[in-house]
């Protein structure tokens, strides 16, 4: 163990003892545990000095058991208690956690984990049976614990490792450039990548996050995606983990996520634009309203401004709906509140000229570049494209990724060099207003390129979503790129009882009148469109243009 002081480490690990030793009483985490007799939700919870404690014997554990500084471990714990523990235990000792999204699928995930050369393997009995039958991805394991009860094979368990008396365990010395975490892409627009974050990041984004949001000393969180959780014990913020398949928030049951936010006074809530949705349309069929949230953020898709409206009658006092954009590799970039989305952007996004975004936060220096699909080894101001036109959002600063780990081709698709700087390709398109604003189009690849003109998908999809039948719409390319037929995929709201043949013609006549849309004369229904796993908001558009071409 090293005993530096703070002053001259950067781990991140030093931010919950910051925050044990500033509110050692308040919650921590607080997670459900079954029902009392009277058919309430049971609660359990760790205290910030319980939770620095905790993982102040487990990283001693882990260090006993071999788990050590730049051991790259895979984490597979459900959400919970135990795993905010395990993680800022493996911070304390130096360890680097490898994360991915389990939603993926089992082999793209074993893929993922496979790519980073693991050493030591942390899960539950499933995730070690996975482990088991793929002996080739974990050649390299020489460490591996079981969280719960161990079945058939050896090595210690999560219990085991942490018996004996507490005594502090001062986290290992860290530079800012040091790896701290691998985390992988969802892989929603194709293969999934491993974002380097070192310590110097991470600690940049939780200072981004509190000076932005203006996070204060009582905080309530209501996470409901695991990875942006881990930033509440950091942030001085009580999580309240919700009783939900954090794979799956779009079939969040809207009463738990509720309950939990009046149960608790949440007054802090992450909530991707399908569970912000559910939820928004179930709270004013109830006329719930949500007293102590300060502020909800969304986060993973464009939200639409309906959305918007909708949450925000749930809302009161000064609370408002925030819609940061960023991605895995760099994050918060832009951000916008719902009430300036209302009344000054609201109008713009319905007549095709993208979604507002936001001005960049600080810390960031963000520039739109012409479209390419090619490497670009070097930066140059001439690549910034003029005031008001459509280009790649590229992005620099403190908190942006500056590799993906061992994959010099995604590094080449997607990083810039400038001299002691690294541009991210967000692989996004948008252009800027005259306030700085960025309105974001869609992705890169996404955009579909005809004979005459390129469509991008987030301005034509708009015009479209004005139907009041229509959920949701995707424009999609059948063919070559260049001579690319434009086809909107269109999925109906579930209670929907017009034909569809006059819909269709109805949406021909809403396309014609917008110089945006008049090339699209292609339209398929679709039954329910396949989405992202990490947050069920993005559309999987590469799947649908698939579907298109055999329907």
């Amino acid at each position: 163990m090293n005993d530096s002081g703070r002053d001259h480490c950067a781990n991140v690990a030093w931010r919950l003892k910051a925050a044990a030793a500033r509110t050692p009483y308040q919650k921590a985490v607080i997670e459900p545990c079954g029902e009392t007799p009277g058919g309430l939700v049971a609660y359990r919870h760790v205290t910030f000095r319980q939770l620095d404690k905790a993982s102040d014997r487990l990283a001693a554990g882990f260090e006993a058991a071999g788990i050590s500084a730049g051991a790259r471990t895979v984490l597979m714990a459900p959400f919970g208690i135990d795993f905010f523990k395990i993680t800022f235990a493996l911070f304390k000792v130096g360890a680097v956690p490898v994360l991915v999204d389990p939603g993926m699928g089992v082999k793209r995930m074993i893929a993922c984990l496979r790519h980073t050369d693991p050493t030591a393997f942390i899960g539950i009995p499933k995730a070690h049976v996975a482990r088991l039958l793929n002996p080739k991805a974990f050649s390299g394991i020489d460490t591996h614990i079981t969280v719960g009860k161990r079945w058939f094979w050896r090595g210690p368990t999560l219990q085991s490792i942490q018996s004996g008396h507490h005594r502090p365990f001062q986290p290992m010395r860290r530079k800012s450039d040091d790896t701290a975490a691998i985390l992988f892409t969802t892989g929603s627009t194709g293969p999934a990548k491993g974002a380097v974050y070192t310590h110097g990041i991470f600690n940049s984004q939780i200072d981004s996050i509190h000076e932005h949001f203006k996070i204060g000393d009582d905080e309530i969180d209501l996470p409901t995606f695991p990875l942006f959780a881990l930033f509440d014990p950091a942030l001085g913020m009580t999580a309240v983990i919700p009783e939900m398949d954090p794979a799956r928030p779009a079939g969040a049951n809207p009463v738990n996520i509720a309950q939990a936010i009046l149960d608790h006074g949440v007054t802090n809530m992450f909530a991707s634009p399908a569970l912000l949705n559910r939820l928004g349309q179930w709270g004013r069929d109830k006329k719930i309203c949500f007293p102590t949230l300060r502020r909800v953020v969304s986060a993973g898709a464009p939200v639409s401004p309906q959305n918007i409206a909708v949450f925000s009658r749930l809302l009161t006092g000064g609370a408002d709906i925030h819609t940061p954009y960023g991605a895995t590799e760099a994050m918060p970039v832009t951000a916008i509140s719902g009430c300036e989305i209302l009344t000054q952007t609201k109008k713009r996004t319905e007549q095709g000229f993208g979604v507002c975004v936001g001005q960049p936060v600080r810390g960031i220096d963000l520039q739109i570049i012409g479209i390419s699909d090619e490497p670009i080894k070097t930066w140059s101001s001439d690549l910034i494209v003029g005031s008001g036109d459509i280009g790649e959002i590229v992005v620099t600063g403190d908190v942006v990724t500056r590799q993906y780990y061992k994959n010099e081709h995604a590094n080449a698709l997607h990083k810039i060099n400038d001299n002691t700087r690294i541009w991210h390709r967000m692989g996004d398109l948008g252009w800027r207003d005259n306030k700085d604003r960025v309105w974001f189009c869609g992705r890169k690849s996404h955009r579909v390129v005809t004979e005459k003109e390129t469509l991008f998908t987030i301005p034509v999809e708009a015009i479209f979503n004005q139907h009041s039948a229509v959920f949701r719409s995707a424009l999609v390319g059948v063919g070559e790129m260049g001579a690319q037929i434009p086809v909107i995929c269109i999925e109906l709201k579930p209670d929907s009882e017009i034909a569809e043949e006059n819909i269709a013609e109805e949406l021909m006549e809403l396309a014609a009148k917008n110089p945006v849309t008049r090339q699209i004369e292609e339209i398929r229904f679709h039954p329910g469109f396949p989405v992202d796993v990490r947050h069920n908001a993005k559309i999987l558009r590469e799947k649908l243009a698939v579907w298109a071409v055999n329907n």
